[in-house]
């Protein structure tokens, strides 16, 4: 009986409203510095610091990959040369990046001892976290005086981009890139005032924050509590395939884009077929002069990392039309054949799902029915399609094709859109962030606390 593996996701595994979390973006080259052989370094940060760590497997793609750290208040840590103290992810938060420092560090050592100290002085260091929309006012602050007093006191170069977000931000939300630039100590503070104010104004939607990456891009996380002390054998189960279940996407793709689907021999489509282990048709027996049916299908479980969603993203503009006017207006025309008993599940109640994806995405999502689908549709399907730039499409069809997916799994609570852009009120209930006055206080004695006003 074949089997495969799983994480299992325990009561340690929820963050909560008050919880303290960070989204570091580490290097894609430099992941194994934080993992370690066997998975020894991540199990030790989480043990000395008894913080929860959760590593997301890379994106096609993209050169980061998401480490989210998160923790309770319930107990502080004690940090730095003046043992200040913090809350466990904040701790972890900073192991994490010592060691990604350390490594480029390591990497950048030559035999002319000489040189190290003009290396460290010269050397320039990158930390990306991703934020969650409805927090990231707490780093700007109003009219942008928080930030730029950030920048005045740590002298490190800091920005919040809105635009062109790495592949592995969350698909479903409006998450924002914070980006600190300057040399390894600068950064390093900067830092270090950043996440003292994300610990102080937690995001109202951070509950959603594991749900969400594990169900939008990496289902097959390495995840890590401080409640599992052991090895991955230790967190993973069997299970039977037969109750995997088949998830299909069906691409309407223009006949004079089918030579590039398959490629020059079958190349390219062979070669999605294997990185991805999605099974890929080009169904010429269901064509007319205009369009074919590209059938995408895999058997998985929804936990999974889905190799039907992989497979389909990185087929999209193969598949699409361009309806640009020209190389500046570059847009494309992706169409998708959903069975009609799954449309609802893209509309929502009074249209608010489809709504929503559009804004989320800045993509023209249409449901075409009866007369305006093509003659190659069959009678119980509908048609999706998403018009737009190269990137809204794309994450158009990634919301599109998950929402297909989750339904599929009967999971469609799981998918949750959080809003595209919130304003950032400061809470008036002090009472309710006890715990976080109370290690303001701890720490009020500290530079670094008493930079940011």
């Amino acid at each position: 009986m074949a089997s495969t593996l799983r994480n299992i996701h325990d009561n340690n595994n929820v963050i909560g409203s008050e919880d303290t979390v960070y989204r570091f973006l580490c290097p894609v080259k430099k992941t194994g510095s934080i993992i370690g052989k066997g998975g020894e370094i991540a199990k030790q940060i989480r043990s000395e610091t008894k913080s929860n760590m959760r590593i997301n497997e890379a994106v096609p793609g993209c050169d980061e990959r998401v480490v989210t750290i998160y923790s309770t208040n319930e107990e502080l840590n004690r940090f730095g040369d003046e043992g200040e103290l913090v809350c466990p992810a904040l701790d972890a938060l900073f192991k994490v990046y010592d060691m990604v420092v350390a490594d480029i560090d390591g990497n950048n050592d030559d035999d002319d001892d000489d040189d190290d100290d003009d290396l460290s002085k010269k050397q320039t260091v990158t930390v990306r976290m991703l934020v969650p929309s409805d927090q990231i006012g707490c780093v700007i602050g109003k009219g942008g005086q928080v930030i730029q007093n950030l920048r005045n006191d740590t002298n490190a170069q800091i920005r919040v981009i809105k635009d062109h977000l790495p592949s592995c931000a969350l698909a479903l939300s409006h998450d924002e890139l914070l980006q600190i630039i300057g040399e390894p100590l600068v950064v390093r503070e900067a830092l270090y005032q950043v996440a003292s104010l994300l610990h102080a104004n937690p995001s109202r939607f951070q509950h959603l924050l594991l749900s969400s990456s594990s169900s939008m891009h990496q289902p097959g996380a390495m995840l890590m509590s401080a409640a599992l002390t052991s090895s991955h054998r230790n967190y993973a189960v069997h299970r039977d395939i037969t109750d995997a279940r088949e998830f299909c996407v069906c691409f309407i793709c223009p006949s004079e884009n089918v030579g590039g689907v398959i490629g020059k021999g079958g190349g390219f489509i062979n070669q999605i077929r294997q990185e991805t282990g999605a099974t890929i048709r080009v169904n010429t027996s269901e064509t007319d002069d205009d369009d074919c049916i590209i059938f995408i299908s895999s058997k998985e479980f929804y936990e999974d990392q889905s190799p039907a969603v992989n497979a389909a993203i990185r087929l999209q503009q193969r598949c699409s039309e361009k309806v640009g006017k020209d190389a500046n207006d570059l847009a494309i025309s992706t169409r998708l054949l959903v069975s009609s008993s799954q449309i609802g599940c893209l509309i929502g109640k009074g249209g608010a799902v489809i709504s929503e994806m559009r804004s989320v995405t800045r993509a023209n999502i249409k449901i075409l029915q009866k007369e305006d689908v093509p003659k190659i549709a069959r009678e119980d399907e509908e048609m999706v399609q998403i018009t737009g730039n190269p990137d809204a499409a794309m994450k158009a069809l990634t919301q599109v094709i998950l929402r297909l997916r989750a339904n599929s799994f009967d999971m469609d609570h799981g998918l949750v859109l959080l809003p595209t852009s919130l304003p950032y009120t400061e809470s008036s209930n002090k009472s309710k962030y006890a715990k976080r006055d109370d290690y303001t206080k701890l720490n009020s004695n500290s530079k670094r606390r008493n930079n940011v006003s």
